[in-house]
């Protein structure tokens, strides 16, 4: 921005779409707007804005002009009468506003809010008052809004398309008349539906209408294929897949879970220069035929035969069947069509092969150099009829091979049959594979260049990023965005790699609010909690997956589980500033906080009964992954009084007094129940691990700040004790960093963030990891896969951590819902000298970035029209005061702490030189018979914390006749060395 430009609209878009020119089958009638200002002087503030509606065609079009006194710009009204089915209008905006001084408080050192000039800046009025410009153009269509617009009935194929037989195509030709304005194939499927019109694919969109609770709701795709048709004889062939309906689904090794029969409901709606409508919708007059795939599974990959492709020699007829589901997964009526609301599955990307190569066994393998999620694309030419090629996929590669352990009874396998010697792109489009690794057969010296891997998920538009002077952290980071990628695919899922796949509501609790910085998340968790609700139990218990592959099981309450009912939600209201999130979700929100409170008891604690827990702790063992540190209960009745919370400030949002007091009472009653039963007057927490008071001081539920400053402590001593290594679980992960933070223990927090042995979040990057693991140790330190029955290479939960180096380290969080207010806080910590992030919010990207020099931190930040900020500086000077910014370009600067440590005096103060304890790490490592790693020795210092850092070698070396030569000695060095640089 600049003091000298006019401002600009940009980014009109509507609902929580992202922004196009165009946005067909909006859900609603009335879709809120929201736009961006870019362009406009520093200062500059919204205060009117007027919108124009045009609807109709070329002739007797209508323009209608709305203008309303409103500085808000995000999910406005809709300003006039509500879209019919199938209606569209154009909406552009212009605003207006003034400029304000952009004032702020004195920094100790340093720049006062500077502002640059852009290159193509014009005129405007002094204060910035006169109309914008107005923004570009963007049309929107509505869906089909009522049911009775939906003709189209659900057909399947007649003695073709069974269980185990070859994918069939549903056919139809259509005569289209001259004159012909606008076309729109709509669709929805029992299975996975890929149309074509006139041999020409409608997109490249894949695995459509993907995956819901299909008991409950069917999504209906909607395309624009006007360019695709012309006058005369058209065809429309649309292939089906097994996709979630009918394939594996689970881990229980479950098909069909839906029903046995793949079927279309589709219907092709012409619109000629007459005004005539036509709607050539799915009935028993469509064709089918079978396809070249003679085998399609999303877990154990696709089968073609391409000497099967092209005309079929016989057409089979279809049958109408219903629109429920038949399977296991049966309900009691048929599932609601819905517009698709979500972004479509499409490749987002292509990575080329950055290795070709022969395994110890001779085997062809090839490394994309990432682990992601997608199918692999090759390029075939010279290999006669007949010509049978296979593709096996996998993440890591264990004694020179494919690891394929962790796909348990995922074959993940993809065939292609060649039909001639010409050249042919294989790529399946029918299942989805998560790997860095291929094996293929068949082809005699593979080329590099004829084999690349598509990249395939939701298309989510990226929001965050971070940099930061650390190239781990800055791998870390990356690996947590593969993650995302690789995981958000029409759903979140655990892992994107073996026979499971899920929705886990545990594991998208503990990432939401990192994924919804890092990608525009909204319409996709929105999706996923309808499903959520609607697969909710009758008592309010919540499923540990959704959807469900198991409908007729029930699964007991978990907490952190079931609290994805409550916390999503709330990171998608604090993401947005949309109230409607949680106006939809309250009902889901408070069964949920009702059935723990069932399960409590008028003693609010949530005791016994199957828990998860902290899990995946690095304690538990292989086999048992809910065996964590942190008590259960502890964690559960934690979980309780955190969700209450939430549920009650959610009415408080929605001006719900009565339910607000009633959530607000039971929170403040699971707090004090906490305490009494977990919780000493001193404040040490119930099984002491870093969890349960990670969780305590994130959450606010000591009441005392004695107990509060003494959590800190403790934790702070944990984590020391320890060795610095990670100790959490699901739970855990995402507060530990935080909580140290904020009761004063930055440094401990740096060298656990740092750490790079194993457990650690560096661990894995030092390993090679390209994508966060499921487990601290999935792959062994000496290149083994980790024993455990369940172990994957993209599994983002315990990426969570990604938050902090946002809101920390970086030190940009929103300070109210939506981004209209944010802090800006950075946290420095030592090994880090620079760091930056951006997000783009709903009113445009917010950036900070940070660097040091000769003990300066030297900060900038931009804000967007609409954002305004608090800045706080890492400085510990009475006289700095908080800053506060408007929209614009602002720079400061000020001096760091002081970071020197006074000699230390206790075995704990000597831990956190980090010179010295690695130098005693060394001697230690050498030791002979006494020899012991870092974390054994840092337990060694367990009851040494507060004693003098004498004290070491006689507890490291008790008796000097059984310890090698000079052993004592060099660890009285090392001692000796701290105690003497430390002054």
């Amino acid at each position: 921005m600049s003091a000298h430009t006019a401002p600009s609209v940009v980014d009109l878009r509507f609902e929580h779409h992202r922004a196009a020119a165009r946005l067909l089958a909006v859900e609603t009638a009335t879709p809120r707007l929201s736009w961006r200002i870019s362009s406009a002087p520093d200062g500059w503030r919204q205060e009117e804005y007027e919108v124009e509606v045009t609807r109709g065609g070329e002739e007797g079009h209508e323009i209608e002009l709305v203008t309303v006194k409103s500085a808000e710009q995000i999910l406005v009204p809709w300003p006039t009468t509500p879209l019919a089915s199938r209606q569209s209008a154009t909406v552009r905006i212009r605003v207006r506003g003034r400029t304000e001084d952009v004032g702020h408080a004195a920094v100790p050192i340093g720049a006062e809010a500077a502002s640059q000039p852009g290159a193509d800046a014009t005129p405007v009025s002094a204060d910035g008052s006169a109309w914008s410009p107005w923004s570009a153009r963007v049309e929107v269509e509505a869906a089909l809004l009522d049911a009775a617009d939906w003709e189209a009935a659900f057909i399947a194929p007649v003695d073709i398309g069974g269980v185990g037989e070859r994918a069939p195509v549903i056919s139809r030709t259509v005569e289209v008349p001259e004159g012909l304005l606008a076309a729109r194939l709509r669709a929805t499927a029992h299975g996975v539906c890929e149309p074509r019109i006139n041999d020409v694919r409608v997109d490249d969109s894949v695995l459509n209408p993907g995956w819901t609770s299909y008991t409950h709701r069917l999504q209906v795709v909607t395309w624009d294929v006007t360019e695709l048709l012309h006058p005369g004889t058209n065809r429309v062939d649309v292939l089906l897949g097994n996709g979630w309906w009918r394939g594996h689904l689970g881990y229980l090794g479950d098909a069909a879970v839906y029903g046995d029969r793949l079927a279309l409901a589709a219907q092709l709606e012409l619109t000629t220069a007459d005004g005539t409508h036509t709607v050539i919708a799915t009935d028993e007059s469509w064709t089918a035929a079978e396809s070249a795939v003679v085998a399609d599974d999303l877990y154990d990959g696709q089968s073609t035969d391409l000497r099967l492709a092209g005309p079929s020699a016989s057409a089979h007829r279809v049958e109408i069947v219903s629109a429920a589901p038949s399977g296991a997964a049966r309900g009691a009526t048929s599932p609601k069509l819905v517009p698709q609301v979500a972004p479509r599955i499409r490749p987002t990307g292509a990575l080329p092969a950055q290795r070709v190569w022969n395994s110890p066994s001779g085997k062809t393998l090839v490394d994309f150099g990432q682990n992601a999620v997608g199918v692999v694309r090759l390029t075939v030419r010279g290999l006669e009829s007949g010509t049978e090629i296979t593709i096996r996929h996998a993440e890591v590669l264990e004694d020179g091979e494919l690891g394929i352990r962790p796909l348990r009874a995922a074959r993940a396998t993809d065939t292609w049959i060649l039909p001639d010697a010409g050249e042919h792109v294989l790529q399946p489009t029918l299942t989805l594979h998560g790997l860095r690794y291929a094996e293929v057969s068949g082809i005699p010296d593979l080329a590099a260049q004829d084999v690349e891997l598509v990249i395939i998920g939701s298309d989510l538009e990226p929001a965050g990023a971070f940099r930061c002077s650390h190239p781990l952290l800055n791998q870390l980071h990356d690996n947590v965005v593969w993650s995302t990628r690789g995981n958000f695919v029409s759903i979140p899922t655990d892992c994107p790699q073996r026979d499971e796949r899920l929705g886990w509501t545990g594991d998208i609790q503990a990432f939401a609010p990192t994924a919804a910085y890092l990608f525009d998340t909204t319409s996709f968790l929105q999706s996923w909690l309808i499903d959520l609700a609607a697969e909710q139990y009758a008592d309010g218990g919540v499923r540990h997956f959704t959807p469900t592959f198991e409908p007729t099981v029930k699964h007991a309450p978990a907490a952190a589980w079931g609290d994805a009912a409550t916390l999503v939600p709330w990171a998608v209201y604090e993401a947005t500033g949309d109230p409607e999130v949680l106006r939809a979700q309250l009902p889901s929100m408070r069964a949920w906080v009702d059935r723990v409170a069932a399960l409590a008891g008028e003693d609010r604690i949530w005791s016994g009964g199957f828990q998860f827990g902290d899990w995946l702790d690095p304690t538990a063992p292989p086999d048992r992954p809910a065996d964590a540190k942190a008590d259960p209960d502890v964690v559960a009745t934690a979980y309780f009084a955190r969700s209450a919370r939430v549920v009650a400030d959610t009415a408080d949002r929605l001006n719900e007094a009565v339910v607000a007091a009633h959530y607000r009472r039971l929170a403040d009653e699971a707090r004090a129940a906490f305490n009494r039963a977990f919780v000493t007057p001193a404040g040490r927490i119930h099984s002491d691990a870093q969890t349960v008071y990670a969780l305590a001081i994130c959450w606010g539920l000591l009441p005392t700040a004695q107990q509060r400053a003494f959590a800190g402590e403790r934790l702070a001593d944990l984590v020391r004790l320890s060795g610095f290594h990670i100790a959490t679980g699901f739970v855990g992960t995402p507060l530990v960093i935080p909580a140290l933070v904020a009761t004063g223990h930055a440094d401990v927090a740096g060298r656990l963030l740092l750490q790079t042995e194993c457990p650690s979040w560096l661990y894995p990057v030092t390993m090679g990891a390209t994508t966060i693991w499921e487990r601290w140790d999935s792959m062994l330190p000496n290149g083994d896969i980790n024993p455990g029955e369940m172990t994957s290479f993209n599994h983002y939960a315990l990426g969570a951590v990604a938050d902090w180096l946002h809101r920390g380290l970086a030190g940009l969080s929103p300070a109210v819902p939506g981004w209209g207010h944010v802090e800006i806080a950075p946290a420095p910590i030592d090994g880090v000298t620079s760091a930056a992030t951006s997000h783009l919010s709903p009113y445009g990207r917010i950036a900070v970035s940070w660097e040091v020099h000769n003990g300066v931190l030297e900060l900038t930040a931009d804000l967007p029209v609409g954002v305004t900020g608090t800045v706080r500086l890492p400085d510990d000077s009475p006289d700095t005061a908080a800053v506060d910014i408007g929209p614009g370009h602002h720079a400061f600067a000020a001096p760091l702490p002081a970071r020197e440590r006074p000699r230390p005096r206790t075995v704990r103060e000597l831990m956190d030189d980090p010179a010295a304890w690695e130098a005693l790490i060394a001697v230690m490592a050498d030791a002979g018979d006494l020899t012991v790693d870092s974390a054994g020795l840092a337990r060694r210092m367990r009851p040494l914390l507060d004693r003098p850092p004498s004290t070491i070698a006689p507890e490291l070396t008790p008796d000097p006749r059984f310890a090698p030569p000079g052993l004592r000695e060099r660890i009285e060095t090392v001692i000796g060395a701290a105690i003497k640089e430390l002054r």
